[in-house]
């Protein structure tokens, strides 16, 4: 079931869908990552699409989601954190951030909502751009490599596992 949709989507939409589907996750698109990547790497793996245009895709589709979450909260994060200041949530955030923020922005990367969210974050805490990319590029290839390599040699079974416990 959630082979087809994604196929008939990428019959729709072409490659384009995959680069789309990471790209706009963080402005509210509510397209499951990991499910997605699962089933893109079950179809690459048996040869019903291309594996490595669709695994680019996301790539490049998450890195460009990352990359504007980041530069708006470069922009407009003076704005947002006055009115943050007293949620417990943002400042515990922030706090976490403060003391651990390299390996904070590398688990980020892993988890759902929070590797659209702690981009926007380490925009509003004024972290240079080549620190940035340096410590989030390279978790969302580890976080995508490492998804794919699963979906690909395990996605089946997982993917069965998912519909029976979740759709």
């Amino acid at each position: 079931m959630i082979d087809n949709s994604v196929l008939d989507l990428v019959h729709q939409y072409g490659y384009l869908f995959f680069f789309l589907a990471f790209s706009l996750g963080p402005f509210g698109i509510p397209i499951p990552n990991e499910v997605t990547i699962l089933t893109v790497a079950v179809l690459g793996s048996s040869g019903v699409i291309n594996h490595w245009a669709a695994y680019i895709c996301i790539l490049a589709g998450l890195l460009t989601a990352i990359t504007v979450s980041y530069f708006a909260g470069k922009l407009f994060g003076h704005r947002l954190k006055k009115k943050l200041l007293t949620n417990k949530h943002y400042l515990k955030a922030e706090s976490i951030l403060r003391k651990r923020g390299d390996i904070a922005m590398c688990i980020g990367m892993f988890i759902p909502i929070v590797r659209y969210v702690m981009p926007l974050l380490i925009g509003m805490s004024g972290m240079h751009y080549k620190k940035f990319t340096l410590m989030t590029y390279s978790s969302a290839l580890l976080w995508t490599l490492a998804f794919f390599t699963l979906g690909t040699f395990f996605g089946n079974p997982v993917l069965s596992m998912l519909h029976s416990s979740s759709f």
